[in-house]
């Protein structure tokens, strides 16, 4: 019969740190994060909170032309990115992230609008001016039947899409 080894007596686990996996990957990720804030454009840069010398470090990479260079830049970007406030560079992704998510369902919402009044005619168009009494109602039928004639037709949607840009125009989207 084999020997058992004893328990340890002590009760306690030792503290695990990360594996040197683990940091690597964490590592990628925040400079795969300065890739980001790299490549959004000034504006969309400007609503993040970063210090100084993460910004000075993204407006010199675009003056490194050299491969092993540019390389070891971003790696720099990283090593600055781990003393940026990730919470808050995380808040402004998500403030952005919902921004488009509501673009999103408002254009939707313009398709639903669009489909329905050409697929509806007359009895849509007098909904929509309930909904919207600001529209133009003379452009909005008139590219409305367009549209309905192009789709008769199958022709292309030129119309529809005139009709979309008047309903997005309308709703200031």
């Amino acid at each position: 019969m084999p020997k058992k080894r004893p328990e340890p007596l002590d009760t306690q686990e030792p503290e695990e740190r990360p594996s040197k996996s683990q940091l690597k990957r964490e590592m990628h990720a925040l400079q795969a994060l300065g890739e980001t804030l790299i490549a959004m454009n000034p504006a969309e840069r400007a609503r993040f909170p970063l210090s100084d010398d993460m910004l000075r470090a993204i407006e010199e990479t675009s003056r490194i032309r050299s491969h092993e260079g540019r390389r070891r830049h971003m790696q720099y970007v990283g090593k600055l990115v781990r003393k940026e406030d990730l919470t808050a560079i995380q808040g402004v992704f998500d403030s952005i992230e919902q921004e488009k998510e509501q673009r999103d369902h408002a254009f939707h919402r313009l398709e639903k609008w669009r489909d329905r009044l050409i697929g509806e005619g007359d009895p849509a168009v007098d909904q929509f001016m309930a909904d919207y009494p600001n529209a133009d109602r003379q452009a909005l039928r008139q590219l409305v039947r367009n549209a309905q004639r192009e789709r008769d037709q199958d022709k292309p949607p030129a119309s529809s899409r005139k009709l979309f840009k008047l309903l997005r125009d309308t709703l200031a989207l």
